[in-house]
């Protein structure tokens, strides 16, 4: 019986046509619909939405930290407050270079001065910088910080570095 319904016939009439229409206009929601039993009308409107928490207002800051994370392939620049939140970030690839462009120092600096003007906007004037790993955008960054014009109270190298290092190959009998 599930068949027959969804099954439409080849060729339809004029009267057929007429009632599938209004049938349809009665699915829609036509103008029955529109005006409610107790005599409200658009009915089928939906409510507000609840407005949800208000969004935390940031404070503005003075001071702040400058993550610099210097890989081979990338250079990415975080801004964060003195607790540690993000206030700002920038990468060399969100700068808008790619490919072997986004290991360049060039970058490292355009994506550094891109976080600080970001971050400006929370009234930053000072920063306390961390570089980590040995990429060529190390030192540039460092001047793209400056040249953003934030002062650098300090500057701090936390690449990891290998006390013992991995156990090496054994050794080639030839």
């Amino acid at each position: 019986m599930a068949e027959e319904k969804n099954l439409k016939p080849a060729a339809v009439d004029a009267t057929d046509e007429s009632t599938h229409a209004k049938d349809a206009g009665a699915k829609k929601g036509g103008k029955k619909d529109a005006v409610a039993k107790d005599g409200a009308k658009d009915a089928t409107k939906k409510p507000a939405k609840a407005k949800g928490k208000k969004k935390a207002k940031r404070r503005l800051l003075t001071e702040g930290r400058a993550y610099i994370q210097a890989s081979f392939n990338n250079t990415v620049i975080t801004i964060t407050d003195p607790n540690g939140e993000v206030v700002a970030w920038a990468s060399a690839g969100s700068s808008g270079f790619k490919g072997p462009r986004k290991a360049t120092p060039y970058a490292a600096q355009v994506a550094a001065e891109s976080a600080v003007t970001k971050a400006k906007v929370f009234g930053l004037e000072k920063v306390h910088v961390y570089v980590k790993g040995a990429g060529n955008g190390r030192e540039q960054a460092i001047r793209g910080l400056q040249a953003g014009g934030v002062a650098i109270e300090s500057l701090t190298d936390v690449t990891p570095v290998p006390h013992n290092g991995c156990r090496t190959r054994k050794s080639r009998r030839v």
